[in-house]
């Protein structure tokens, strides 16, 4: 019987083999997941139906079970036609369930094609793709050391 509020089968085997640095993406309904898996990762589709699931549940859960030590954001555009003038609203959702989960993470943005480099590595080992509907909204958590 697990104690955290993570209960997926497949998304706990990746996680029990994982370990210090390996990355998980929490993928937007806009990325790009099949074509841009680390060499090593797996997919997990969670898109049911759009907006559900969204990017904040999934980051919720993975911090009720993981130790993170790193959380990475797609910068997002700040001119052409997709460009926002500032962070995108669900960032704050991010900072919000980082601090409930008693973590003092900043969310470190990347740009766009430098975090599609970032999650094509070998240490990538999870995209968890949502149905997230809100643009940027992809995160990218380094895996910490357990502590306890």
């Amino acid at each position: 019987m697990l104690k955290h509020n993570l209960i997926h089968p497949k998304i706990n085997e990746v996680l029990a083999r994982a370990g210090h640095h390996g990355k998980i993406l929490i993928a937007d309904g806009n990325y790009p997941a099949s074509s841009t898996l680390g060499p090593n990762a797996e997919l997990v589709s969670l898109n049911l139906s759009p907006g559900i699931v969204n990017c904040t549940q999934v980051l919720t859960a993975l911090l009720s079970a993981i130790p993170v030590e790193a959380a990475h954001t797609m910068m997002y555009e700040t001119s052409g036609p997709y460009a926002l003038d500032a962070d995108p609203p669900v960032w704050a959702d991010y900072r919000t369930a980082i601090a409930a989960a008693g973590l003092s993470l900043k969310l470190e943005p990347i740009p766009k094609w430098d975090f599609y480099k970032a999650v094509a590595t070998p240490d990538h080992v999870l995209t968890i793709q949502t149905a997230d509907q809100q643009r940027f909204a992809n995160v990218l958590l380094t895996i910490g050391v357990r502590m306890d």
